[in-house]
């Protein structure tokens, strides 16, 4: 079993479908926000409901942090991550990196009348 576990809201429709995807293409535990459970529960932090997460060992990447470091490790983003551990050291990436991360979560409706998934309810 992997170490690595992706933690992602459930009832999100176009979220349930990138978890769907990332589950059939990378090596991650996949757990929706329903189905926390106390151990887990610790690890995130006090509001984890607004953010995406990607716990592995003692490390939590949250948010935009938590799909590039997902994505790094599909095999298709698995040859970015010389190119992503590089570019981690700009503020101005992560800072872009994060706004995307933003704009996408803000606007999951409507990306989820392109790409979508059933969710738990």
């Amino acid at each position: 079993m992997t170490e690595a576990t992706f933690v992602y809201d459930d009832d999100c429709g176009f979220c349930t479908w990138c978890a769907d995807w990332l589950d059939g293409n990378a090596d991650v535990r996949i757990v929706g926000f329903s189905d926390i459970d106390a151990s887990l529960r610790d690890r995130l932090p006090p509001v984890y409901e607004n953010c995406a997460y990607l716990l592995v060992g003692d490390e939590r990447y949250s948010c935009g942090a938590a799909i590039e470091e997902a994505l790094l490790r599909t095999e298709y983003g698995s040859h970015a991550r010389p190119l992503a551990s590089a570019l981690r050291e700009y503020g101005a990436y992560r800072n872009a990196r994060e706004w995307a991360y933003r704009r996408g979560a803000d606007n999951r409706d409507l990306l989820g009348k392109i790409v979508s998934k059933p969710t738990r309810a």
